[in-house]
């Protein structure tokens, strides 16, 4: 029973966030005139560019996981708790395989990535600072998307499934985080399970049902190998209700599932080439940027061994950088507030390990504010500067960075790329640009997704 259940859940937010986006939406039209009547559609909507590559790139896949020709496609699915930060999205509690045949799943294994980590060997070295902060021996699938760029994090999680003794071999690898659940709920309204106390909605669902399948199982006297029975109990109503949504809901539906694959909450890798080029063009590919010229910026953290304190973390970044001085200035600043105010089953004092990723050339002066070493290094074309950070219950930390820009930046205009990190809520952001002649110009958004400062003059 409960790997059904397991079955049932997967299903519903593994092939809904690849199929139902690429099938409900465009299942009318295929019914009428085929997948590339709605491709020639596309050039006439009165939208805008991003838009119709979101459109386009649907199309794509739902033709080529629709028709696989009679072969079976199998995919690696990772599935990421953010309410534990990696710098993938989230830490990755448990991963599927799905095998699909033109357009329907044919199979879905659901493993416990502690478990399976039992069959990987100790041999490859854990990444700094893993075993300084979760006192690891070595490097395994549990903690595979320690980098910024995914399809970096994929390869190696398909490396450490084979090392795990894996015999598949993978079409794609595709990660998906918590905050997907809430998207659904968000369209089709909160649930309620038979036998179960309370109602699961897009607010409350994640944290409920942490709260279930950490602690309230107990008190139900249901099996500890059963406790994540609800899951499936859950995905059946919301799979019920997706069916039944009238057409307007499905397309709200279909345009949340595009805003998380612009938040990385869902990321996506093909071992297809043209299925890949697709993915990038679209920015579904949770890719680091390496090929941006002008000034950038990329914070990331790794939540090292502080429970699920993500939930109560608050950022915000200040970003100031002169370019009326002899060499461009930068100041950053990342401010972090524990919101909770005692520990409990879900939280602690935070500790993390930040990474901040600015322009190669760049010299960093000076970090103030910290209680570790600062770890220096250069990685996918940036300079680095990683540091552990600690933040007390109920407490507040800025960290302050000054850097000089690579002469590059010197000139009458100026470009700026911010990614955000895959997981990460949204981050209050506040730009200042103090121009050549010394005036300011002041930008401040919720960053939800990478953001581009373009053409400040």
């Amino acid at each position: 029973m409960s790997q059904q259940r397991s079955k049932g859940f997967w299903i519903a937010f593994v092939i809904i966030s690849m199929v139902f986006l690429s099938g409900w939406f465009v299942f009318w039209e295929l019914k009428r005139g085929g997948l590339e009547s709605l491709r020639t559609l596309l050039g006439w909507l009165p939208a805008k560019e991003e838009t119709k590559t979101d459109l386009d790139t649907v199309v794509t896949l739902a033709q080529a996981l629709m028709d696989t020709g009679g072969e079976e496609k199998s995919f690696l699915i990772l599935f990421q708790n953010d309410m534990e930060l990696r710098p993938g999205g989230g830490f990755i509690g448990s991963f599927g395989i799905l095998k699909i045949k033109d357009g329907d799943p044919t199979s879905l294994q659901v493993h416990d990535t502690i478990n399976f980590d039992g069959r990987i060997p100790d041999t490859v070295p854990a990444p700094y600072p893993m075993k300084e902060t979760l006192g690891v021996k070595s490097w395994k699938l549990r903690d595979s998307n320690f980098s910024p760029d995914f399809p970096t994090n994929a390869n190696q999680a398909e490396d450490f499934y084979h090392m795990g003794k894996g015999e598949e071999r993978f079409d794609g690898v595709i990660a998906i985080t918590t905050h997907v659940l809430a998207s659904f709920l968000e369209i089709t309204g909160p649930v309620e399970i038979e036998g179960y106390p309370g109602t699961y909605g897009s607010e409350n669902a994640i944290l409920d049902l942490e709260y279930q399948v950490e602690q309230d199982y107990v008190k139900q006297n249901i099996p500890f190998g059963e406790r994540k029975s609800i899951m499936g109990l859950i995905a059946g109503q919301i799979m019920s209700r997706a069916k039944d949504l009238p057409i307007h809901k499905k397309y709200e539906l279909f345009k949340v599932l595009l805003a998380d694959l612009h938040r990385k909450d869902i990321q996506i890798l093909f071992r297809d080439e043209a299925l890949q080029a697709q993915v990038e063009k679209a920015g579904w590919d949770g890719r680091f940027d390496q090929e941006w010229k002008d000034d950038y910026l990329f914070v990331v953290d790794s939540n090292m061994n502080a429970f699920k304190s993500d939930l109560y973390m608050e950022r915000a970044y200040e970003y100031t950088v002169d370019l009326s001085k002899e060499k461009p200035e930068a100041l950053l600043r990342i401010t972090y507030r524990h919101t909770a105010k005692e520990k409990s089953y879900l939280t602690k004092d935070y500790q993390g390990y930040t990474r901040v990723y600015v322009p190669k050339g760049s010299y960093i002066e000076s970090i103030s504010n910290l209680s570790h070493p600062v770890v220096y290094g250069e990685e996918l074309g940036r300079k680095y500067a990683g540091t552990i950070v600690q933040v007390p219950l109920g407490s507040e930390k800025t960290l302050e960075y000054r850097y000089i820009l690579p002469q590059n930046m010197e000139r009458h205009w100026y470009d700026l790329k911010i990614q955000k990190q895959p997981g990460m809520k949204d981050v209050p952001v506040k730009v200042i640009v103090i121009k050549s002649d010394g005036s300011r110009e002041e930008h401040s958004f919720e960053m939800s997704r990478d953001t581009v400062l373009s053409r400040v003059e």
